[in-house]
Formats: C-alpha cells, structure tokens, sequence
C-alpha cells in the first residue's frame, strides 16, 4: 500500500523528458516576447530624443523635443515586423536648469529715480540755515550744524511751501539754498563797533549803573548780528584775534538780509515745542520761532492772550521781589532801572501781554533759546524778537497752549 502511494506520486511517463523539452521551448518564447517588447518601447524613446538617421521616424501626431536637431526621416521598410512595437505618447522633453546657488541672482528691485544722499559739510548745512532764517522759519543760531531745531523749521518750511515733507536735507533743498558766493558776505570791524561795547556785570546795581546793556566783544555783536553762533564765527574765521579782532578785520559773516517781510494776524505757542508760530489774515503760516517758556508750569500763562503794548530798546525795570531764589538780589530792597541794550534782560523788544507782568521778549543769550526757561514769560533770540515786533500790532491775538493737539479757551495751567 504504501508502495502504491509513492508510486501515485511519481510524474507520469508523459511528463518525463518531454516536459523538461516544453518547459524549456516555453522559457525561450517568453524571453523573445519580453525582448521585442522594450526594443520597440526604446527606439520609439530614442527617435524621439532624436535618432540618428536612418531609424525609423516617429508617428505625425508626436513633437520632436524642443531642443532636438530637425533631421530629415529615412523612408519606412518595405516589410514590416508583423507584431508592431506599442506606440506610447511620450511629451516632449523639457531641458530648462534649475538655477545654481552659487551662480548670483538679479539685483533687488528699487526706485533708480532715488538719488543718493548728499555729503554734506558745515558750509551745506549753514546755506540751508541761512535760506530758512532768511524765510522766517528759524532754525535758531545758524551754526553749520544739523541738529533738531533745524530740522524742525525745515519740516514746517516744506509744509508751508507745499514741498514733501522730510526733514532732511537732499539735493533739492540745496539746490533751493543761496550758493555760497550768495549765502555768505562780509563784515569789516569798525570804531563805531567798538563804541558799543559794554561790560557785562553780574551784580545787579551795577547793571543798573551803566548807559547801556551792549555787546562785551566783537565776537559775541558779529554773531548776533549775524544771526550766528559764536563758535560759528570762529570756524569761519580762523586765525583771528579773537575775541576782539582789530578795526579794519574782513569778517566772513551768513548774510542773512534781505528777509522775507510779512503781516501777522495771529500768534500761537505751543508750550510742549517751546515753538512760536506766526499765521496770517488766510490761516497760513508765515514765521516759526524757538523759544524759552517758564520754568515752574504754574507761572506760564496758557489760553487767549493779546498784545496791548509794543517798544523796541525797552528798559528793564528789576524788582528784587520776583528774584528771590537769586543770591545776588540779596540786599537789595527796591526796585532798579536797567537801561535798554541787546544785553538788557528782555533783549531789544517787549511785547506786553494782557496778564500783568508776562510778555514776549528778546534776550542777552540767544544760543540758550529753547534749551533754558525764564520766569514765565516767552524769550526769542533778539534778531526773532525784532521780526515779530515787525509782523505784528498791537491788539493781535496769542493763543498759548500745551501741546498741539490741545485747544484751550482761557486761564493757566
């Protein structure tokens, strides 16, 4: 029995060494097939890479590459293989290279309209001082220096005169500016200006004392007059005898005459700015002075004002009640009579306000303007000071407020 079951299980004698013969004629066919099939699929890829001639050509309806030379077809066989290759559509090959990181891109895309900014020295930046003074937009002492009162008066200069505003100084505002032969002028030293001199006491009897409140050197009465800063002087001069350079001395000075006249109809200070604006009978604005405020918030004056009176190379008259944190008013018991100079204590011009003992003034130390405080009233450089007094009468109104986002009606404080 179990003989029998191994004998089931033996393969016939058919399946001997006949069925190793088919198997292997079966291996050979299938081989065949499977090479005919990918030698057809490759040439097909291959002519339409762009064969060389004399292999078949591709069907009509399928583009050569873009970038695959035009070669003209060699005719078809007359016989063909009686089992045709498959015909796939295969697109068109794209050569583009992606881009190398190390090969540099386009530059960055930018306005080319923009000019550079300019290099600017001291001789630059005072002729763009020298334009806004002359336009009664004080930058303060023109000193060739572009500091934050500069800029200001520049900014509010461009908004009057419908420019765009920046701040800074580019190559229009210096094609604006006076050139330098313009922009600059000559002072010669003469006797009468030393005739004008005065000793600049301390002490407050002494001041008292003198016939007039004038300039201690010729340094500190060409920089006033001038609208400049001492050390200004200096740097555009060097080499003198200074202070007090001889009569006779050429002194290169800003010329800062002829100024743009005009007529006030309104004054506006704006305490936050330490700023006095000047506006016209149309709203517009027309001058724009630093200025010094009070010192104690309580003592400034804030609200509707008005001028009620006006003089120019006032007197001073000290009251040693108002100074009384001051050493060198100790001892004095009654009021004093300063006579009027540029070093008189309100400058070269008073302009009374309607609140007892407050006004807009001159002063004898221009370069402080905006950076020290007074005892409540509103200090301007005396060359500003004698603008103002030109601009406006007595009666215009002054608005004083805060800051400029502020609107008050009247009162302090």
């Amino acid at each position: 029995m179990a003989q029998g079951l191994l004998n089931k299980r033996k393969p016939p004698a058919l399946y001997g060494a006949h069925w190793q013969w088919n198997m292997v004629r079966f291996a050979g066919i299938l081989t065949l097939a499977v090479v005919a099939t990918f030698c057809g699929v490759g040439c097909a890829a291959f002519q339409r890479a762009g064969a060389p001639a004399g292999t078949p050509s591709l069907p009509a309806n399928v583009p050569p590459a873009e970038d695959a030379p035009i070669r003209e077809a060699m005719p078809p066989p007359a016989a063909e293989s009686a089992i045709a290759a498959p015909q796939l559509e295969v697109p068109p090959l794209a050569f583009a290279r992606p881009p190398s990181p190390f090969e540099p891109g386009p530059p960055p895309p930018g306005p080319a309209d923009v000019a550079p900014p300019p290099v600017l020295s001291p001789l630059d930046v005072a002729r763009v001082q020298i334009m806004l003074d002359r336009d009664n937009f004080s930058p303060g002492a023109i000193d060739g220096r572009w500091g934050p009162n500069s800029r200001a008066a520049l900014r509010e200069w461009l908004r009057a005169s419908g420019l765009p505003i920046t701040g800074e100084i580019d190559q229009e505002i210096l094609r604006r500016a006076p050139p330098d032969e313009e922009a600059f002028g000559q002072h010669t030293v003469s006797y009468a200006d030393y005739s004008i001199l005065r000793p600049f006491p301390r002490d407050w009897r002494a001041r008292a004392a003198l016939d007039l409140h004038g300039h201690e050197t010729i340094l500190e009465l060409i920089a006033e007059r001038y609208h400049a800063s001492e050390r200004f002087i200096r740097e555009l001069n060097p080499g003198l005898d200074w202070p007090n350079p001889p009569a006779g001395t050429i002194i290169r000075v800003p010329k800062v005459r002829p100024y743009k006249r005009a007529t006030g109809s309104r004054v506006e200070i704006v305490l936050s700015e330490k700023v006095l604006r000047v506006y016209d009978a149309e709203n517009r604005l027309i001058a724009r002075f630093p200025c010094s405020i009070g010192k104690r918030a309580e003592k400034r004056p804030v609200g509707e004002l008005q001028i009620i009176n006006a003089a120019e190379m006032p007197n001073y008259t000290f009251d040693p009640q108002l100074f009384a944190d001051d050493p060198l008013a100790a001892g004095i018991d009654r009021r004093l009579v300063l006579p009027p100079g540029p070093n008189n204590p309100v400058g070269v011009v008073w302009l009374g306000l309607d609140r007892p003992g407050y006004g807009i003034h001159g002063t004898p130390f221009p370069e402080e303007i905006g950076k020290t405080e007074s005892h409540g009233c509103f200090r301007l450089a005396n060359w500003n000071a004698r603008k103002l007094l030109e601009m406006v009468a007595v009666g215009c109104p002054v608005v004083v407020r805060p800051s400029a986002d502020l609107h008050v009606a009247g009162g302090s404080l």
